[in-house]
């Protein structure tokens, strides 16, 4: 049976160095991690990410901002927020929550953020930068940093000599955490719905990222034994066995069959979702040590 990876424990962790990292910022006379969050519309999936995202925050010491606006701001509005948010020297750190309202263009939002604030690591050039492997300067997306944390808790650092297959390539999760694996030294195969044999290709892996988005796809006997699983996905299934009209939150490994195989295998919740956050907030951190002058901090 496979060893449980532990987000939670791991994230509580992150937030607890980012709390020591702000009050040494601050003891030394800087100014203490700001962070702005953007919410436009009333999408009640949003309303708790970003509640969760604001309290967190708060809770590092950071100086919290959340903007909320209507449904109906204009591109124009949006955008001039961004300007003056991109000017505050006391905010160090900008998140736009996605997705926003359709007549407003979501990449160009983006990448009006200015990317030494850019702590999603959506902007094109900490994409470029993660891409040429300049990880010193480079703001990295939450959930992949957040998931490489957690397979160096298994593999270490180095990852010379094992193979990785990720299975999805959106930009959020799946080609950010290519990158990632490549800067750490595995030999990388990004596979995606076209890829042929898909089963014998994951069987490959001694790391294998699921982030399709498909509930429970990856099977057990696609996992090669003792290989690191790491389950990006989050998916809502019915689950009428609790009653009717309810669901339960799944992955898109199929757990119980994969942890029978599997080495080390991150469980669906409670793996690698609390990552995301608390790499949010080092991230945040790190952009105001940057700002200050001071050398990056590592997690």
């Amino acid at each position: 049976m496979a060893d449980v990876i532990d987000g939670k424990k791991v994230a509580e962790e992150v937030v607890g160095k980012v709390k020591t990292l702000s009050g040494a910022l601050h003891a030394k006379g800087a100014s203490r991690p700001g962070l702005a969050v953007v919410i436009v519309g009333e999408d009640p999936a949003s309303q708790v990410y970003v509640s969760s995202k604001s309290r967190t925050a708060k809770e590092c010491g950071f100086h919290s901002v959340q903007h909320t606006l209507p449904a109906d701001t204009t591109e124009d509005e949006l955008l001039g927020l961004i300007h003056d948010m991109n000017a505050d020297h006391a905010i160090h750190g900008i998140l736009v929550q996605l997705p926003l309202p359709s007549h407003i263009d979501a990449g160009k939002v983006i990448q009006a953020i200015a990317p030494d604030k850019d702590v999603d690591g959506f902007h094109f050039v900490n994409v470029g930068k993660l891409g040429a492997g300049e990880m010193e300067t480079a703001f990295v997306p939450c959930t992949p940093a957040g998931s490489m944390l957690l397979i160096e808790r298994v593999r270490g650092k180095d990852l010379s000599g094992l193979n990785a297959v990720v299975v999805g390539r959106s930009n959020i999760v799946g080609k950010p955490m290519a990158n990632l694996l490549l800067a750490a030294n595995c030999t990388v195969t990004v596979a995606h719905s076209r890829t042929k044999d898909l089963p014998a290709l994951a069987r490959t892996a001694d790391i294998l990222v699921a982030a399709v988005g498909r509930p429970e796809m990856v099977k057990g006997d696609w996992v090669k034994p003792g290989a690191t699983v790491i389950d990006v996905g989050i998916n809502r299934i019915p689950a009428p066995d609790k009653g009717p009209g309810k669901s339960r939150l799944v992955g898109d490994v199929a757990y119980e069959g994969a942890a029978q195989v599997a080495g080390a295998i991150t469980p669906v919740p409670g793996g690698v979702g609390p990552m995301t956050i608390a790499m949010l907030m080092a991230n945040t951190v790190t952009s105001a040590y940057l700002a200050a002058g001071l050398d990056r901090p590592s997690f």
